[in-house]
């Protein structure tokens, strides 16, 4: 857990080397101290387990909602059931997309708790509406969560953005452990797209709120060395930082042909030439490159671009559409179930990052489409986490946001390749996933980061 994947760039320099100085947190007792020296009662990790109390999550997404960060949520709190905690989810009662999609309130799901919150989703319209939703939500999850029996550990994300004062609160008033998630980082996506001012006061607010959870954390894991970087220069943590990649459902993901496909038919690809970019289309990852060389290929029947997913960008993929391009689909987020079928119905995957958000986003895009064994079309600086990927492997072709003469020679480039030519390229890209993306070995990294089984026995909660 507190080791960095092979081969990431990271070095020792994220190892933990603090020294335990604030002893066992109040109302923990014995176990606590016998889990952080690597020790259980009765010789068995078991015994210790079904002892460990509540878990409490705070996510605005959950599952069955399709969006990503909310199923890797769910991934680590029922691996943590299994590990004995009580495990209790506060999440949105809405869509995060489609608010007009409601869920129960209150269900247990594979061992979790989940229960779901009133007023937390009013769709995507505008920033303020996603703001007064966040607000509601995390006001509530503040209020239930504090009065939470038996609460031994508190875990946050970044959904929604400034959940993390929400944790630290709880965790300060209950005495309980925090650990953060930082899957993208605000407000330095707000100021990369322009919406505010370096040193506007919000942003100055927001980045205040952020030192005050970096300080209370136990533990903080970044998706990548970018956002690592990124972290340490807002505050000195890094003797509790992890850097570890999200894991790929790589167990409903496997490496099969483009023909035969179920999804392929379903959506009457024929035998285009699919080129897919698949996930949450945001603005801040640009696909005007993309979608400026997509027009220059209109008149070549063997080409098709397929967009799917949701997110504010879509609605750039619809204008093209609407302004009569014959060559672009674009479809909704697909079930976690077809997920297997709809990547492998590509022939080649596009991943993109924006130049301003290396390290602020990472692109979680890239390890599904490396696992169903497809090369990769890059568009975004070279110095970012799939630009270390792809210098290292090759495993497709790099273009820079902008230079639509490089993207249009890169997909001719992909196409006039034989398709043993490109099944090469996605071969080694699975075995590279296969290697060090496994989801089984990152989610058991992850989840001994929440034990505290990571190997570091030096830890304990810090107050703001």
């Amino acid at each position: 857990g507190s080791k960095p994947i092979p081969g990431d760039g990271y070095g020792a320099q994220w190892r933990h080397m603090d020294t335990w100085r604030q002893g066992i947190p109040a109302g923990d007792g014995a176990g606590w101290a016998d889990r952080r020296a690597g020790r259980f009662k009765n010789g068995t990790k078991a015994s210790l387990m079904a002892k460990r109390g509540t878990l409490l999550i705070f996510s605005q997404v959950y599952i069955p909602d399709p969006a990503s960060a909310g199923q890797h949520i769910a991934d680590a709190a029922e691996e943590s059931a299994r590990r004995g905690w009580r495990v209790v989810v506060y999440t949105s009662a809405r869509g995060y997309d489609d608010p007009s999609i409601r869920y129960p309130k209150r269900e247990v799901i594979r061992g979790v708790e989940v229960r779901r919150l009133p007023l937390s989703s009013f769709g995507k319209g505008s920033l303020l509406i996603r703001l007064i939703a966040q607000s509601c939500y995390m006001t509530q999850a503040v209020l239930y969560g504090t009065f939470l029996r038996d609460l031994r550990l508190v875990m946050v994300s970044t959904n929604p953005p400034f959940v993390g004062l929400g944790g630290t609160i709880v965790s300060w008033l209950r005495r309980a452990p925090l650990v953060w998630w930082v899957m993208d980082m605000n407000p330095d996506q707000l100021v990369a797209t322009g919406t505010l001012k370096p040193r506007s006061l919000p942003v100055r607010i927001f980045d205040w709120f952020n030192r005050l959870t970096l300080r209370q954390s136990r533990d903080i894991v970044a998706l990548d060395r970018f956002m690592g970087d990124r972290l340490v220069s807002k505050e000195p943590v890094a003797s509790k930082l992890h850097v570890m990649p999200p894991w790929p459902h790589d167990d409903v993901l496997s490496r099969r042909p483009s023909r035969p496909n179920p999804f392929r038919d379903e959506q009457g690809f024929g035998d285009s030439l699919v080129i897919m970019y698949s996930g949450n289309h945001a603005l801040q990852h640009s696909l005007e490159t993309l979608l400026d060389a997509a027009k220059r290929f209109e008149s070549d029947p063997r080409i098709l671009f397929v967009f799917v997913g949701g997110g504010v960008g879509k609605a750039r993929v619809q204008r093209r559409i609407d302004q009569g391009a014959t060559n672009i689909r674009s479809l909704p987020y697909q079930p976690l179930a077809k997920l297997g079928d709809s990547l492998s119905a590509a022939d080649i995957h596009v991943v993109s990052m924006g130049d301003e958000v290396v390290g602020i986003v990472h692109p979680c895009k890239i390890y599904g489409a490396m696992f169903v064994a497809r090369p990769i079309l890059f568009f975004g600086p070279e110095e970012s986490h799939v630009g270390d990927i792809m210098n290292r492997y090759p495993i497709g072709r790099m273009v820079r946001h902008g230079d639509v003469d490089a993207a249009v020679a890169a997909i001719s480039d992909l196409a006039a390749m034989s398709p043993a030519g490109r099944a090469a390229l996605g071969d080694r890209a699975a075995e590279v996933a296969a290697n060090e993306f496994s989801r089984e070995e990152l989610l058991r990294q992850f989840c001994d980061v929440l034990d505290g089984t990571d190997g570091n026995p030096s830890r304990s909660p810090r107050t703001a």
